[in-house]
């Protein structure tokens, strides 16, 4: 389990916990999680944020919709302006998508079986993440124009990046059980699904949805 930054960067690993535990609920053993939901995590308030919109970390559908972690509509009926926040999560997550992907192709062990104790497996990966951020700070080679996805000069496709190239297909991350939502939660979607429609709107995120991209 990890979050990533804009600039491909891990800020927060956590690694260990045993693999029958759905992906999703995995985050709530994490020190990340029990300092989110109890208000520690010393993020930024509404007043500090563009159009005062909820500070938020994003995930998929694996994660729980919450007031400070935004995950995609159910693809079942959406309407208009829910496609257009869908696609505009996905954009953003693909920054994590790129990190993960280009880690699974640069180290190899990851895609093999381990043979060692869990506490030395443990170690291993941490060291691979912060190898990866070194690496992409300082060295010339690792990172690239064309390592990551990228969108082409008119803005209409996404141009994959060469670690899909190398990289193997990752497992679909298990759903979390259905849960009841906070109605504060809901209302922090709803206001974010209303900026992408409209002060935060792209260019050409309607030419997106022509093509089918969500």
């Amino acid at each position: 389990m990890a979050l990533v930054n804009a600039d491909h960067e891990f800020i927060f690993i956590y690694v260990g916990k045993n693999g029958r535990i759905s992906d999703g609920g995995i985050i709530e053993y994490t020190e990340f999680y029990k300092r989110l939901t109890s208000g520690l995590l010393n993020i930024f308030n509404v007043m500090e944020t563009k159009n005062n919109l909820n500070f938020v970390f994003l995930g998929d559908e694996a994660f729980a919709l919450s007031k400070h972690f935004l995950r995609p509509f159910p693809r079942q009926n959406l309407n208009y302006e829910r496609q257009i926040f869908n696609y505009r999560l996905s954009r953003a997550r693909n920054v994590s998508e790129n990190t993960f992907g280009l880690l699974n192709s640069r180290f190899r062990i990851l895609n093999t079986c381990i043979n060692m104790a869990p506490e030395k497996v443990q170690c291993i990966v941490l060291a691979i993440c912060a190898l990866h951020n070194c690496l992409s700070k300082w060295s010339s080679t690792y990172v690239t124009p064309s390592t990551y996805d990228r969108d082409n000069a008119t803005m209409t496709n996404a141009i994959q990046g060469d670690w899909r190239q190398e990289a193997n297909n990752f497992e679909i991350l298990q759903a979390l059980r259905p849960r009841k939502v906070e109605a504060d939660a809901v209302r922090n979607r709803s206001n974010y699904m209303a900026y992408f429609n409209n002060d935060g709107r792209l260019p050409w995120q309607d030419e997106m949805l022509k093509r089918g991209v969500v």
